[in-house]
């Protein structure tokens, strides 16, 4: 894995020079850890779709990977924004 490093206010990581969203800190560990497994099996499901040319399994799998990536605040709405419990209820069920 690359080494990245945070911007000050820890709103987002830098790999390579590229800066993308960060994962929120306020998402208890155990929820963060089955939410990376989500995400990473998505990961892989997109990778075997592509090799195997499966456009239907890349479409699931790309979903999935949207859905955690949601879930864990590195998509949508921003985590520092303020938004109400709704909100975030919302978005942690996206991945399930």
């Amino acid at each position: 894995m690359s080494e990245f490093t945070s911007t000050p206010d820890g709103r987002y990581i830098i790999v390579n020079g590229r800066k993308w969203r960060a994962t929120d800190p306020s998402i208890p560990d155990a929820l963060k850890t089955q939410l990376v497994a989500v995400l990473m099996t998505g990961r892989r499901n997109v990778g075997k779709a592509l090799r195997i040319k499966d456009e239907v399994l890349e479409k699931e799998a790309r979903v999935h990977v949207n859905d955690a990536k949601i879930a864990l605040g590195e998509r949508g709405d921003a985590w520092w924004e303020v938004y109400d419990n709704a909100a975030l209820k919302k978005r942690l069920r996206s991945s399930y």
